[in-house]
């Protein structure tokens, strides 16, 4: 009977097969979530290999801005998509409210933060702990990509909300259509017009701005719903279930920007007093994390492609299906982190070196970093994808509790504590002793949850 209602309302989320479901929408996620990626490590290839060691530090003082904006993006957009999907999976009628509060929320906070940023600009990238010698560069910068900032919130967020919709691809095509407009502008402005940081700032805000319009331009015609004005009227109930669902995606990103921020004023005390000095740690730290984020688009693009398929299934009461699209999903993840994992080992000095040329502390520094910092890489599937799927089956505060694990609660302490025992190394040591234990915690989690009492052991197919 279940089967045949299913059939009827034409949803295949509770009846595909769960590999074909999963390729259908993780491939699309893992690219889109590539594209948004390559936003960063676009500016940071060209602005290396035109301006240097500083333009790379500026970028790297700037991104937890883009970080905020991700936040953002990842509590209107993951909360708005897991409770419009739960409440498909279960026939409720008003679905559609939780999709138009979502929106109102990302073009809400986005506009806040645009003009805080260029209210406080000065302060702010103090506070960040920028360096004078690279404080007319993040200026530059940050002036021009935070005039993107709403329309980067809205093609991020929108993008799950047009997932939910039953439409991967269209989330994939919007990111790829910024991601190769942005790699065209910055060749033509960086390295032929020779704009420097401006003109790869420039780029990234025309991208962002037309991944955005097209963004706006599927919500206003949903294939599964259909948004009038009503739908805005921002609702409690609809608004804070919203934010319920999307505060775990949205505090890990929260806590990678508070991590980022701490890490850059350490990275800038402890370089001074090292024969590394300022720059260099802070340049290299900086692209590293963006060649990490490629690494962790895999990761977050397979669980933001399990999160409509378990929460349908979980609304539905399918709770083996639920069950067996995690398990693929850290299988999956398993098999990208491993890669992930030899290529940082063996090859750090490869990747280093597309960035621009550096001195010999310069490629020193940056192996060490790729080699220990990121050494328990072939673990970090775990954390995201069981923090999501806790999320993904209305399960907020243990997805929350998940995001800050690895985050606020292991890698911020020993980022502290560590360098005052072993100097700059400590801050290097502080990823893998972070990395593993988030890892440990999470798997303790995932199994009390599926393989202990409840609905996944004695629940329905």
């Amino acid at each position: 009977m279940e089967k045949q209602k299913n059939m009827e309302t034409g949803n295949p989320l509770g009846e595909l097969s769960i590999p074909k479901l999963l390729l259908k929408f993780t491939v699309p996620s893992i690219i889109a979530m590539l594209t948004s990626a390559l936003y960063n490590i676009v500016d940071q290839f060209f602005i290396g290999n035109s301006v240097g060691e500083l333009g790379n530090a500026a970028t790297n003082i700037a991104f937890p801005l883009t970080t905020c904006c991700l936040s953002i993006a990842l509590l209107f957009g993951i909360g708005g998509a897991s409770a419009f999907n739960l409440a498909k999976g279960r026939e409720e009628e008003d679905a559609v409210y939780y999709m138009g509060n979502a929106l109102m929320g990302m073009v809400s906070l986005g506009c806040i933060l645009l003009v805080f940023t260029q209210l406080f600009l000065s302060p702010m990238l103090v506070f960040f702990g920028t360096p004078d010698s690279v404080m007319e560069y993040a200026k530059s910068y940050v002036r021009i990509t935070s005039l993107g900032f709403p329309m980067m919130i809205l093609a991020t967020g929108g993008g799950h909300l047009i997932r939910a919709d039953g439409s991967p691809n269209f989330t994939m095509i919007l990111n790829l259509t910024g991601a190769v407009i942005n790699t065209i502008l910055d060749a033509l402005f960086v390295f032929g017009f020779h704009w420097g940081m401006e003109g790869a700032a420039a780029a990234t805000i025309i991208g962002q701005y037309i991944s955005g319009v097209m963004a706006m331009g599927y919500l206003a015609r949903c294939k599964s719903v259909t948004l009038v004005r009503e739908h805005f009227k921002i609702e409690k109930k609809y608004i804070a279930a919203v934010m319920s669902l999307g505060a775990a995606p949205c505090s890990n990103q929260l806590a990678m920007m508070v991590v980022q921020l701490v890490m850059n004023k350490s990275l800038t005390y402890y370089g001074a007093i090292s024969r590394f000095g300022q720059e260099i740690p802070l340049a290299c730290a900086g692209i590293i994390a963006k060649v990490n984020q490629v690494y962790f688009s895999f990761v977050i693009g397979m669980s933001q492609g399990m999160q409509p398929i378990a929460s349908f299934n979980y609304g539905a009461k399918k709770y083996q299906r639920v069950k067996k699209v995690y398990l693929m999903s850290i299988t999956s993840g398993f098999a990208v982190s491993l890669t992930a994992f030899l290529i940082f080992q063996i090859f750090p000095h490869a990747i280093i070196g597309l960035f621009g040329e550096g001195s010999g502390e310069y490629v020193s520094f940056a192996v060490s970093y790729f080699r220990i910092f990121l050494f328990f890489t072939f673990v970090n599937f775990m954390q995201p994808i069981s923090s999501n799927f806790f999320t993904a089956i209305g399960k907020p505060k243990k997805g929350m509790f998940l995001s800050l694990t690895r985050q606020i609660l292991f890698l911020l302490p020993l980022i502290v504590i560590l360098p005052l025992i072993m100097g700059i190394d400590g801050i290097l040591y502080a990823g893998p002793a972070a990395d593993i234990t988030a890892a440990v915690v999470s798997g303790v989690m995932i199994g009390r949850e599926i393989y202990g009492r409840g609905a996944f052991r004695n629940g329905a197919e």
